[in-house]
């Protein structure tokens, strides 16, 4: 009626029953004393579409600026940071407004003719939709669109 099992199979049984069960409550307990926040929802990124010459970087340092960085987070319909708070509304047209200003790096050239911002409350995603034009492009300094 006994399954025989050798008794090096038998401890390495063991050991792998003890590493499962000891991650999951190592994984339990991380969760259980994690601190919950009522601060609401923080920003967890920004997402950028359309760009094909500005670097990211430059705008999510645009986005980063106007408010919409780790550390912040949406509670209700204001936008929290650690420097002030803002209605949600009015830092969605800034960002727009921000992203508009990105300049590609060592040049004072604005390629971005349109930005549209939608940020989701639930997750606390930032999608940054881009529209460059390189038709009519304004450079500071000079008299005129070139």
């Amino acid at each position: 009626m006994f399954i025989k099992i050798r008794r090096d199979t038998l401890i390495i049984l063991l050991l792998a029953f003890l590493l499962i069960f000891s991650g999951r409550v190592m994984t339990y307990m991380s969760y259980a004393s994690s601190t919950t926040s009522d601060q609401g929802v923080p920003i967890s990124g920004v997402i950028v579409k359309g760009n094909d010459i500005v670097p990211l970087d430059s705008i999510k340092n645009s986005m980063a600026n106007v408010g919409f960085r780790s550390g912040s987070y949406i509670q209700g319909d204001t936008l929290v940071t650690s420097k002030r708070q803002v209605p949600l509304n009015e830092a969605i047209d800034n960002a727009k407004q921000a992203v508009m200003l990105t300049t590609i790096p060592g040049t004072q050239i604005t390629p971005i003719v349109a930005a549209d911002v939608e940020v989701d409350n639930s997750t606390g995603i930032v999608t940054v939709n881009v529209i460059e034009d390189f038709s009519n492009i304004y450079i500071k300094g000079l008299n005129g669109t070139y």
